[in-house]
């Protein structure tokens, strides 16, 4: 009987109902405004407010690992998430973004994403957003050369190399987006970010800015080895008042444009960037995140943007409490969002964030039209990642992908082709068989620091340990430090000791991470008062000195320049950094990095830098008017001879494009690379443009003996102003052409006729 009535039941017919239509939203095959306008259209107020609010790591996820950073007490990386955390942070609503997270595992990243995904109403992703300038910032991770000296290399495919390891590393462990690349013109060394920087020149950074936006986002966000990158701070932010961090900016629509507004351009237009983080500071008396004209007027309307602006750090809060242009949260945040502005950074906490917004609404400040747009920039770019359709990360990649020896061996070529020789007196350098001992001495021998915003606790390898590595034991090295603390007495003396024991004397100077980075900016750019004090008790000795730089800005070095043999800026070279300088020193590889800044004699002739306009002087009763290091300077172990500069045509519309052909000739003993730059100068304009300004520059290798013809293009968007109408023109008349070693050794000339 019970068998007959199971058998009944089985054939009863089961009718389940049928699967309803996929939502457009969710719907791939469709296109990605489609896709955007219809989740809007199902979005309550408080769900799209909430798109536009970042969340802190520590709210969703449990956190371990260096005490770094002032907003994530509880340690900078996550080791699992938290749901009770997670549920009370996103709730049924979502979150627009989550920062400060940096996840162990991207398992981590995904359990958060799986929250987001399944239990809020409409299953919106997170969006994870990082900081990796010269590396990833999670633990573990692979860290190159601080941005200034990669731009030393004057290398952009290995920019863009670099680039790529970083997102690969990145986006292994679920995070989407980095805060990357900084795009501002470093003019003013006092100020503390210099170092993150490509240095001083609009057209150098602009193709480095490219290189990197280009890495970073690979052949599409969508892949599992690319992210969003987000250049900043837009824009002008590089050149505050004094040099103090954030302070106001005075400059005029024409500069901004032909210089600062530049190399975003390019990033946008050409490297496609799909982020930008709005400055701080405050243009011409508007603060840049309340500047319709800049982020909305150019940034969109002009340069097509497609992606979402976020706020610096409390940025969008300076509007009411530091500016005082807005008279509540509620204003402050209308502004912001009637500007262009996307998301807030940490302004707010959540509860007032949305409490201001909806206040915003309700008192008309803010309409839904503009509401939606914002919220649709941030939708945009979560549908270009791909998160809705393919929101979870390959847990298994990062074993494939982080830290590997390619990466390692990246680093150290960054480092090799970046380190820069400003003098090398009496071939000094490299040392030779003849040297059997070095004294290296300064605390900064054995530094392990790797730059500003870098792997909390990574660790890179010393001058030091390099050295010793390299050298093996063929040569002795005498490590003294020379001065440390107070109550540490005969340091000096042993210094001494050791130098006079030994054949030449290397002398680690620079800056101390309390001084360099983020809100360290200084008024002084001389070494310390120990330093000084060292160096010049070692040149004392009579033995040959040479001085190793670290640091991450140009410093006012003018004894050390006149009274040291052999100088060589390391900047702060990644973690592959002491075996780079070692191979430098021992000349297992030839130096040929370039300076891409300045370096001032004094603090007296900031801003200095080498493309100003011909009335901008540096005459002074107690100084020289001269760069103590000029732009684009860097030495060889060989030489490298100039030649057959021609321009083809000769004349050219305005419209039309020329060839600059140069040879290049290594004239010395053994291999090495030059960087072969391109400069012009527009002899009549119309508006006043800059005395020499670079062009193009070419990395070339050669052997001894070896030549090679570089060819340079040479059309509107090189020779290009904006007239006094404010239009973008090239202007008939003569251009005269330069190529030379620096922006001071210009080697050939010739010129260029630009008819109407």
């Amino acid at each position: 009987m019970i068998k007959n009535f199971c058998f009944l039941l089985l054939s009863i017919p089961v009718f389940l109902p049928a699967p309803g239509p996929v939502l457009p939203y969710k719907n791939p095959a469709l296109p990605v405004e489609r896709r955007v306008e219809d989740l809007l259209s199902r979005m309550t107020v408080r769900e799209k407010i909430r798109q536009l609010d970042m969340y802190w790591g520590n709210q969703v996820a449990r956190m371990t690992g260096a005490k770094g950073g002032e907003h994530t007490a509880e340690g900078h990386e996550s080791e699992d998430w938290d749901e009770a955390k997670t549920k009370a942070a996103l709730g049924a609503e979502g979150a627009g973004s989550v920062h400060d997270l940096y996840p162990l595992s991207a398992a981590t990243a995904n359990k958060i994403q799986r929250y987001a995904i399944e239990k809020t109403r409409l299953g919106i992703p997170i969006l994870f957003i990082e900081e990796g300038l010269h590396g990833y910032s999670g633990l573990g991770s692979t860290s190159f050369p601080i941005p200034l000296q990669l731009s030393g290399a004057w290398d952009t495919a290995l920019v863009y190399q670099v680039g790529r390891a970083i997102a690969t590393e990145t986006r292994a462990h679920g995070i989407d987006m980095l805060l990357a690349p900084v795009l501002g013109l470093a003019r003013d060394p006092r100020w503390g970010r210099v170092e993150e920087t490509y240095g001083e020149d609009p057209w150098l950074n602009s193709r480095n800015g490219v290189a990197m936006v280009k890495g970073l986002q690979g052949q599409g966000v969508n892949h599992s080895d690319a992210v969003i990158s987000e250049p900043k701070h837009f824009a002008v932010h590089s050149i505050p008042e004094a040099g103090s961090n954030t302070s106001p900016v005075n400059i005029g629509e024409r500069e901004a444009r032909s210089a600062f507004l530049y190399v975003f351009e390019k990033a946008v237009r050409e490297g496609g960037a799909l982020g930008m983080m709005a400055a701080y500071s405050e243009i011409d008396g508007i603060p840049c995140v309340d500047n319709k004209w800049l982020l909305t007027d150019v940034l969109r309307k002009e340069w097509g943007f497609k992606g979402f602006v976020l706020s610096d750090l409390g940025a969008i809060k300076m509007s009411y409490e530091n500016h005082h242009t807005a008279a509540s949260p509620a204003d402050a945040l209308a502004q912001t969002l009637n500007a262009g502005l996307d998301m807030q950074f940490y302004d707010w906490p959540h509860d007032e964030f949305m409490t201001a917004m909806q206040t915003a609404l309700a008192q008309g400040l803010l309409t839904t039209a503009t509401l939606d747009r914002a919220v649709g920039d941030v939708l945009r770019v979560k549908f270009m990642l791909g998160l809705f359709d393919h929101p979870y990360t390959d847990t298994t990649l990062v074993g494939r992908v982080f830290h590997t020896p390619e990466h390692q061996e990246l680093a150290l070529k960054a480092a090799q082709e970046s380190i820069c020789l400003l003098k090398n007196d009496g071939h000094l350098l490299p040392l030779t068989s003849a040297v059997k001992s070095v004294a290296l001495i300064g605390p900064l021998a054995k530094s392990t620091y790797l730059g500003g915003y870098s792997n909390n606790e990574a660790k890179a390898i010393s001058v030091l340990d390099g050295l010793r590595q390299r050298a093996g034991a063929g040569l002795t090295i005498r490590y003294e430090p020379g001065y440390g603390d107070s109550t540490r007495t005969g340091l000096l003396d042993s210094a001494l000791d050791a130098v006079r024991q030994s054949d030449v004397a290397i002398v680690v100077l620079g800056e101390e991470p309390e001084v360099v980075g983020e809100g360290k900016d200084r008024a002084h750019l001389e070494l310390s008062d120990r330093q000084l004090a060292l160096i010049k008790a070692v040149v004392a000795t009579g033995k040959p000195v040479v001085a190793l730089l670290s640091n991450g800005r140009p410093l006012c070095i003018d004894w050390v320049a006149e009274h040291v043999p052999g100088i060589v800026e390391t900047w702060f070279s990644g973690e592959q950094g002491g075996l780079a300088i070692a191979d430098v020193l021992l000349g297992r590889v030839n130096p040929s990095g370039k300076l891409p800044i300045t370096f001032p004699r004094a603090e007296g002739q900031i801003p200095f830098y080498y493309n100003h306009k011909p009335t901008s002087l540096h005459r002074y009763v107690d100084e020289k008017d001269t760069p103590l290091f000029p732009f684009g300077l860097g030495l060889s172990y060989t030489t490298f001879q100039y030649s057959g500069l021609k321009v083809t045509p000769a004349t050219i519309r305005r419209d039309g494009t020329a060839d600059v052909k140069v040879t290049i000739t290594n004239t010395g003993t053994v291999a090495g690379a030059e960087i072969a730059q391109l400069y012009v100068t527009d002899l009549v304009s119309s508006v006043t443009t800059p005395g020499i300004a670079l062009k193009g520059f070419a990395r070339v290798m050669l052997a001894p003996g070896e030549s090679r013809v570089v060819h340079y293009r040479l059309g509107p968007g090189e020779l290009a102003l904006w007239n006094r109408k404010m239009k973008k023109v090239v202007e008939p008349g003569e251009f005269k052409i330069m190529a030379g070693a620096s922006s001071a050794d210009i080697r050939l000339t010739d010129s260029l006729l630009v008819k109407p």
